[in-house]
């Protein structure tokens, strides 16, 4: 494993592909799931499938030095950021490189989907003999992960002509796996419960959901000592969530983020969002969402694409919800930008480049992520650049870290997933919270939850506790990007062995302490018809990325600062004053809530900081990174102080 990973870390470093007979080949442009022992047989010449192709940057050391010094307190040029059009002038591939790769493309017949102004990449389409051809390889379906994918058999390679034009090829389908980060309340209980195929049935227990912490209790067989626990959360609103992260404080001075600026990138697009927000909003006497607060780029339903492959724009539609009911919920005076993509694979690097490249706004949260770094190490280097883009122009991404723990059981192994493992983007892990009555922090642990379902009569549980895992945040090292220099000192060499380690820092992401939103959700994905107005719960660290952004937005307002990307600032404080962070801890003992599914009736025991081999910490952890940001770490980080 050490051998394989310093292979990939100096491919990233910009170890040359081989050359033969005229053409640049891409070993690293395969996919390291795309083995004889997965392969199922040559793609259908006809299916059509999404490529990539990156060029590489003019100077690439220049723009990460030029990315981490913008970024580090006490370097030279900290907070110096170039506007966009410096620095692609700067930094980006050429617009004659640019052509040069699109018109090899359309000779060969290829629709060409998208270029950036950065000139960073192409998107285009072809089937798979038209890519076989001009990249000289074969286009097999392999097995992985539960699904069939493309993936060339062999190292693509491109023509003479464009040899150093290209930096990778993505002509395998592994983009297509980015999924959103964000579960509803019960979703994960098993396929009975979430069709609803499964008729309510009695149970001596019946938990009904509690508005807050100690609303409700029911006694359950013995756990953990004890057989008096708590319920599951009806689903926190956001003056709840305000008030338990000191957001309300600042409220009362005028502080709510206006004046920023918070994009939010998803797939396709809702029809509902704007009514959906402020139905919601009018129940809840919150500030609705005009044409002045909140503004859109998204492609027509006609250019939405993969969208089985992506799982369709109703797949999607609760995530773009919670996003924007989230960051307007916390930071109700923000402006918020949603731009969606045509796609969950290429098209969310265009959605990402509309943004860099005008810089629409300075904070951007993102709630998707791949299985694990299950891409191309071409393809991961492409999408890091945009990062340092990112970095260099003063915009901070964030990034949700994954709701499915170490991903072993996606992956057979443990993977941090990325865009969340970028060394250049603040990685969002996630917790879960409890809000006393009066609004203030209960309890804070790390979100993993495991469910152990009790028998009908409530006399015993069906497995030994605390039963099976119904999803926690992801994190864990990288196997693919070294160590940044901020994370020295503060997470040990024992955990990183030289590698990068996420999350960096978390919020809430537990759907049984979950955020309720209102949707009208699309009962016809052909003709984005929605249905009736309902209140649904959600969680995934899908929820705890867009409230970390929110805050960041209410700092920057309160200190009319623009922080850009936080990590060498986040960490320098964590030296030095680790108490400006919320510290997330196991409880002990063990904590845990009751559950009963309405679905099918039946109640559950959840327990609570169970997240697959990650675990919480003293310190930093692979759950919730430094922990939960407060306004004094925050403060600092404006100030740039560490």
């Amino acid at each position: 494993m050490a051998t394989a990973t310093t292979v990939i870390a100096l491919s990233l470093s910009g170890a040359s592909a081989a050359s033969a007979a005229g053409r640049e080949s891409f070993p690293d442009s395969v996919p390291r799931w795309a083995t004889a022992s997965n392969d199922v047989g040559a793609t259908a010449t006809d299916t059509t499938v999404e490529g990539e192709i990156y060029l590489p940057l003019r100077d690439q050391a220049g723009a990460e030095a030029f990315a981490t010094a913008a970024s580090t307190p006490g370097a030279s040029g900290y907070r110096q950021f170039l506007p966009p059009k410096a620095w692609i002038q700067r930094f980006s591939p050429t617009k004659a490189d640019s052509d040069a790769v699109v018109a090899s493309l359309t000779a060969q017949g290829l629709t060409i989907s998208a270029v950036p102004d950065s000139h960073q990449y192409v998107v285009f389409r072809g089937t798979a003999a038209q890519l076989g051809s001009l990249f000289a390889t074969t286009l097999h379906d392999y097995n992985y992960s539960g699904h069939v994918l493309a993936a060339p058999s062999s190292a693509p390679s491109v023509p003479a002509p464009l040899a150093g034009k290209v930096s990778g090829v993505n002509i395998d389908q592994s983009k297509l796996l980015t999924h959103i980060d964000s579960i509803k309340q019960g979703g994960k209980l098993g396929g009975a419960e979430v069709l609803g195929r499964q008729a309510p049935t009695p149970s001596a227990i019946a938990a009904k959901c509690s508005t807050y912490t100690g609303e409700n209790t029911v006694t359950v067989p013995v756990a953990y000592g004890q057989t008096t626990f708590g319920t599951y959360n009806c689903g926190y609103v956001p003056s709840q969530l305000r008030s338990a992260y000191g957001v309300d404080a600042l409220a009362k001075s005028g502080v709510n983020g206006a004046g920023q600026t918070v994009a939010i990138i998803d797939a396709y697009a809702s029809p509902s969002i704007l009514d959906d927000v402020n139905t919601y909003s009018a129940a809840l006497g919150e500030p609705k969402l005009t044409s002045a607060n909140y503004s859109q780029i998204v492609p027509a339903p006609d250019k939405f694409v993969d969208q089985a492959a992506c799982g369709f724009p109703s797949g999607w539609q609760g995530e773009q919800t919670l996003d924007v009911e989230a960051v307007h919920g916390i930071a109700t005076g923000a402006k918020i930008l949603y731009v969606g993509g045509f796609n969950c694979g290429g098209g969310l690097d265009v959605a990402l480049s509309t943004i860099l490249d005008n810089k629409l706004a300075n904070i951007v949260t993102n709630s998707y992520g791949n299985l694990g770094e299950a891409i191309p190490t071409d393809s991961l280097k492409g999408a890091q650049n945009l990062h340092i883009q990112a970095a260099g122009e003063g915009i901070g991404l964030y990034f949700s870290s994954g709701d499915s723990g170490d991903e072993v059981a996606n992956l057979g192994y443990a993977s941090p997933d990325f865009p969340a493992s970028s060394p250049y983007v603040t990685s969002v892990g996630g917790t879960s919270l409890g809000i006393t009555q009066a609004g203030h922090i209960a309890y804070e642990t790390g979100w993993g939850t495991a469910g152990d379902k009790i028998n009908p009569t409530g006399t015993a549980y069906l497995s030994p506790l605390p039963g099976a895992f119904f999803g926690g945040a992801g994190g864990g090292t990288s196997a693919v990007f070294p160590a940044p220099e901020y994370q020295r000192g503060v997470v040990s060499p024992s955990l990183s062995h030289g590698f990068r380690v996420s999350p960096d820092i978390a919020a809430l992401a537990d759907p049984y302490t979950g955020f309720s939103v209102g949707i009208r959700p699309i009962i016809d994905d052909t003709t984005l018809a929605v249905g009736s107005f309902q209140r649904e719960t959600y969680g995934g660290t899908s929820l705890a990325s867009p409230l970390t952004a929110a805050q960041i937005a209410i700092v920057q307002q309160a200190t009319n600062t623009s922080i850009g990307f936080a990590n060498p600032t986040l960490y320098g404080i964590d030296r030095i004053l680790p108490s400006a962070f919320r510290d997330v801890l196991p409880q002990h003992p063990t904590g845990a809530l009751v559950y009963t599914s309405a679905t099918s009736g039946n109640s559950y025991l959840i327990s609570l900081d169970q997240d697959t081999s990650l675990t919480t910490t003293k310190g930093y952890d692979t759950v919730t990174g430094m922990g939960g940001v407060t306004f004094g770490s925050v403060s600092l980080l404006a100030a740039g102080r560490h």
